[in-house]
């Protein structure tokens, strides 16, 4: 026996990550349901090793008897299908930014804020944070226990994964261009993305924020401190999967380098490979595929009172999006949000 878990969104990039981490995890799963736009119907999508799922449509789908709903479709899509799925009594964690600020949304990192989920049925949905605020708040959770954090200044460097299937194509399509001396066309990037790098990820806002900094800002008070001051800028580079972000952290109390170092080892969900030498530092190559959030470049900061730096890495498509949606489930099951299944 097992629970009926329903992902939305399978033919995408975060989709089949979801299915895939299902299997590797083995989720309780008695019936797992692939579901997408109806362009996408009778596609098929691996589930494990030896299964392969048939795409069925999403708008006729049929939610009552589902446990969990695991999507990743779009905002606009959420928007409409989510309350539905909802009503009819799932569990629907979802990916996108549609509900993410809703106040009675819970939105939540597992190793970050697991008791925000005690109320997840006003609603009966669950938001998953952005994939750069993901990595972001589980490096801080242990320093901000710690020594109380007073702001954060954080720089990202985001793969084109977290555009999409179509960004990933457009970087290989247009770095395939120059090396052959054929024109480079955009058309998922504002800038050509092939050995470059874009300071421009999601829409510009009225105060010269684009969304991508403000949900960075927004969700990291929502999920760990609302006092926490943050100013963010989100670049995109030439990457295939792995976001990097470089953090300048300021406390209230004082914490060496050292301190934080053990902290961080001792949390969950963290990797520390902090070694001054070459090569003793993560980069992106090395951690696709992998779980954790990776921390390396500990160092204190000498310019401000109480300040630390550090380098922070994790695999977008994973603990950014499809890993924490199944931790959440793991822990709805856990702490007995959600029966037994039947």
């Amino acid at each position: 026996m097992g629970y009926k878990v329903a992902v939305v969104g399978a033919t995408g990039n975060v989709g089949r990550e979801m299915l895939q981490t299902l299997a590797d995890r083995n989720f309780p799963v008695g019936e797992v349901v692939a579901l997408a736009s109806e362009r996408s119907v009778g596609q098929q999508v691996s589930f494990g090793e030896d299964q392969v799922l048939k795409v069925q449509d999403l708008a006729k789908f049929d939610f009552s008897g589902t446990d969990f709903v695991l999507s990743s479709p779009g905002a606009k899509i959420s928007a409409q299908f989510a309350p539905r799925a909802a009503a009819a009594g799932a569990c629907v964690i979802d990916n996108t930014s549609h509900f993410r600020m809703d106040p009675d949304v819970p939105l939540v990192v597992p190793e970050v804020n697991p008791h925000h989920l005690a109320g997840w049925r006003k609603k009966g949905i669950i938001a998953n944070p952005n994939c750069s605020t993901i990595q972001m708040v589980v490096a801080l959770k242990p320093l901000h226990d710690l020594a109380k954090i007073r702001r954060v200044v954080v720089s990202t460097y985001q793969s084109v994964s977290g555009g999409g299937k179509e960004a990933m194509d457009e970087l290989f399509t247009q770095t395939r261009a120059i090396y052959v001396n054929d024109p480079v066309e955009k058309k998922k990037f504002t800038k050509q993305i092939a050995f470059n790098v874009i300071p421009h990820i999601d829409v510009f806002m009225d105060d010269g924020m684009t969304k991508e900094e403000w949900k960075m800002v927004v969700e990291t008070k929502k999920i760990l401190d609302p006092a926490i001051k943050v100013t963010a800028t989100a670049v995109r580079v030439p990457v295939f999967i792995g976001h990097s972000e470089s953090i300048n952290i300021e406390f209230e109390n004082p914490i060496t380098a050292d301190e934080a170092r053990k902290a961080l080892r001792a949390a969950p969900g963290i990797s520390v490979v902090d070694h001054r030498v070459d090569e003793g530092y993560v980069t992106p190559v090395e951690i696709a595929g992998e779980d954790n959030v990776f921390i390396s470049r500990i160092r204190e900061d000498a310019t401000v009172e109480n300040g630390l730096n550090l380098w922070v890495v994790a695999d977008n498509l994973r603990k950014g999006a499809a890993l924490n949606a199944v931790q959440i489930a793991e822990v709805m099951i856990r702490d007995g949000h959600i029966g037994p299944a039947e």
